[in-house]
């Protein structure tokens, strides 16, 4: 798990494409107000208006300056406009606890300006600091900028921030990012200003060391469409892995939920005590299960406390069904699963498992690793007509032999429609915040599950209580465990090319040190003609 406020292009670009999963969380705390933001050429009148309009209402004020050797100057200039003015100075060289005592000292209100590098970055919080300037702004990053323009506004007063810099020093790049910092100065816009900050360098190396690239060279838009297609079609099975299914089955069988309401029953996961005594070690296997993302994983750690503790008692074995189970949801995409009335049996409740992010081709691929390339017998797959190349809903029954390699066909791969594209990268989207947004649902009647695509076991109502998760199981499983065994090889084959490629950069990079080397040793020096 990575948290940023910018992330850097390389991050962002990754989760922009797919390769990671990403999640902001945009509300700030309560009673803060945007900073407000100014950008322009360094000017001793707007300094001197800023300063006195933050000490005339008793506040303090940041000074930055770029470099340390620039401080003092800077302290000369603030002296000369403020006579008298307590300042004080923090950098990276000062010694031992030094820059920290003195911060500690600014915090307490000694003195009325800090004057610092951005050693105040990161991790300094004073709510009564609320005007900022930023000397040769120029010379900084993005996502400096954005942090040091965090540095105020952490109260309920309003702040300002002043991105001054020298006309003649500022080049095209950094007039992007002072024009995006200035832009850009809605409270939790961090995530917009690493989006800039990534179509300003570029995207950086996947594989390589390259925080920043060149993805301008084709356009950002085109280079992550490209980008896309390929992941799409070196990615066999891209089926979404949902972080926690709702399960809403009578008497909360299979829910593995934690309870909210006070007098609530849980249905977390646990282990007792008798079984594991010790309270440390049983929490830490606890997670240990929490966190297994398959049945392959969960019957390792299952083996590894018989081993230690011996045979399961009844309950946690049935605990550990329930953990078997959302393993296997999670791994076919299934984030909703509950009954509902079957509309033409009378009295028939069918079990509905939904799975946003499921495709024909997903299924089809999935089918083709079962015995005998037939789909398992009493789970049915339904698409609706938008996912479908018929345009109609399609029913894929199991149990029955299916035309595979239709299915797999998969068009949106063959060429590069702009629109295509974009209908594909909003259907991703889409999907995303349908899983996101299931934990919230109370009734499955609350959903429209004709919308979307999903497993449909018939008549599921009539098997009897305390049997549904040994039934749901009998039926996910098979699958759950072909798409992880070949999520794994696509893992194996993915490290061992990045393997390749770093074994042939080392290659290259020691034959041209062994050429450079025996050239020295003969005396040579490379002969290169005149023009090139």
């Amino acid at each position: 798990l990575t948290m940023s406020a910018t992330p850097i292009p390389r991050t962002l670009q990754m989760s922009l494409s797919g390769i990671r999963d990403t999640s902001t969380i945009k509300t700030p705390p309560p009673m803060r107000k945007p900073t407000e933001t100014y950008v322009g050429e360094m000017n001793d009148d707007l300094i001197f208006k800023a300063i006195s309009t933050e000490l005339e209402r008793g506040g303090q004020c940041y000074y930055v300056c770029p470099r340390i050797a620039m401080l003092d100057e800077a302290e000369e200039k603030i002296v000369d406009l403020f006579p008298g003015i307590s300042i004080i100075q923090a950098h990276g060289r000062m010694g031992r606890n030094v820059a920290e005592e003195n911060v500690a000292a600014f915090a307490e209100g000694n003195f009325q300006v800090l004057l610092a590098t951005t050693v105040i970055e990161n991790g300094v919080d004073i709510p009564t600091v609320n005007t900022i300037i930023i000397q040769n702004a120029q010379n900084f990053g993005m996502s400096t900028l954005y942090q040091l323009r965090g540095r105020v506004g952490r109260s309920d007063v309003q702040a300002y921030a002043y991105f001054l810099h020298r006309e003649e020093s500022v080049t095209e790049r950094a007039a992007m990012r002072l024009q995006a910092i200035g832009e850009l100065n809605e409270l939790g816009s961090g995530f917009d200003v690493a989006n800039r900050d990534l179509e300003i360098r570029g995207a950086g190396s996947l594989l390589g060391t390259e925080q920043s690239g060149m993805a301008a060279k084709v356009g950002f838009d085109l280079y992550m469409r490209m980008l896309k297609k390929s992941i799409r079609q070196l990615r066999g099975m891209d089926l979404p892995l949902v972080p926690r299914t709702n399960i809403i089955l009578p008497k909360a069988e299979g829910s593995i939920e934690i309870a909210t309401a006070t007098g609530g029953i849980s249905r977390a996961f646990t282990i007792a005590e008798d079984y594991i005594p010790n309270l440390e070690e049983r929490q830490r296997q606890e997670t240990s299960a929490r966190l297994a993302e398959s049945t392959i994983k969960l019957v390792q750690i299952t083996n590894e406390w018989k081993k230690a503790y011996g045979n399961l008692p009844p309950l946690l074995q049935a605990n550990l069904k329930r953990m078997h189970l959302h393993a296997c949801t999670r791994r076919l995409g299934i984030d909703l699963v509950g009954l509902q009335e079957n509309a033409e049996e009378e009295g028939q409740l069918d079990c509905v498992l939904r799975s946003p992010g499921l495709r024909p081709r997903h299924w089809a691929q999935i089918s083709s690793m079962l015995p005998r390339e037939i789909p398992t017998k009493g789970l049915d797959a339904i698409f609706p007509a938008r996912l479908t190349f018929s345009g109609e809903d399609e029913q894929i029954t199991g149990g029955q032999k299916v035309d595979l390699k239709g299915l797999m066909e998969d068009t949106s791969l063959e060429d590069d429609d702009v629109e295509d594209w974009d209908a594909l990268d909003q259907e991703e989207e889409e999907a995303m915040n349908e899983i996101s947004s299931a934990l919230s649902v109370k009734n499955i009647d609350e959903v429209d599950l004709e919308q979307y695509p999903r497993f449909v076991i018939r008549n599921f109502g009539a098997v009897p209580e305390g049997q549904r998760v040994d039934a749901l199981l009998k039926l996910l499983l098979p699958s759950a465990k072909a798409v992880y065994e070949t999520q794994e090889k696509d893992k194996d084959a993915a490290r061992m090319a990045a393997e390749l490629r770093d074994k042939r950069e080392n290659l290259k990079k020691t034959r041209k040190q062994q050429a450079i080397e025996e050239s020295n040793r003969l005396g040579y020096e490379e002969y290169r003609p005149q023009g090139y």
